[in-house]
């Protein structure tokens, strides 16, 4: 398979990783070119469980970042890699590329919201352990897209590893008690501030340079077979 690019993404990069949790792996990979004009088009994501791994095609790659998909975005702001090519890095290069001030807003907030709608529906605390700790899940990521979502916006970058991991827990913990109000009010209030705060990203991505890279790696993977 020609893997570009894939690292360990998920509680083990945000720093919230604890025994028992698992290790998620994420990935970009490119399709011979010539199977993309067949009559069954390769698939456009490999998913396995034990070991987690997602592998997503890179032209599907290319239109989930666009949008701003903040689990696939992750990928180009890793510390570390597993796997790692030149186009990879080129890759990387670009990152800045794929942002768009819009798509950025709408899609961390809106995986906030997703992550607080399922929590809300979680009850009132009075739940099973397993409950609880599906409840507290939630609200640690609804936590985290937005801290790493509002920093994206106003500088730019998008950092992995949280600086508190301990208030991310923390928040969870409280949450799964059955305080969804206060899970509420912090996620309006930094819509508030997405609101009210500037960004430093443009309006739109710039498609053209994703295409251009896009392009080279259709190009580098054109086998022709008889």
């Amino acid at each position: 398979m020609n893997i570009l690019l894939s690292g360990i993404v998920g509680s083990t990069a945000y720093g919230m990783a604890h025994e028992g949790s698992d290790i998620d792996r994420l990935g970009v990979y490119a399709a011979d070119t010539i199977d993309l004009h067949g009559l069954h088009a390769p698939k456009q994501s490999i998913v396995t469980v034990d070991p987690d791994v997602t592998l997503h095609e890179v032209g599907k790659w290319c239109r989930l970042a666009l949008n701003g998909n903040p689990t696939v975005m992750e990928l180009l702001w890793l510390n570390t890699y597993e796997q790692i090519t030149p186009l990879g890095h080129e890759l990387i290069g670009i990152r800045e590329a794929f942002l768009s001030a819009p798509r950025v807003r709408n899609a961390y907030l809106g995986y906030a919201t997703q992550q607080f709608k399922k929590l809300e529906s979680r009850g009132d605390g009075t739940f099973s352990p397993d409950l609880t700790n599906r409840t507290a899940k939630h609200a640690r990521h609804m936590l985290r897209l937005l801290e790493q979502g509002l920093c994206l916006w106003q500088t730019g970058k998008l950092p992995i590893e949280l600086q508190n991991p301990d208030i991310v827990m923390s928040f969870g913990s409280t949450v799964a008690l059955g305080n969804t109000a206060y899970a509420q009010k912090i996620l309006s209030d930094y819509e508030a501030v997405f609101n009210e705060s500037k960004t430093v990203l443009p309006e739109a991505p710039d498609e053209r340079v994703v295409e251009q890279w896009l392009r080279r790696v259709r190009h580098d993977f054109y086998r022709v077979t008889v």
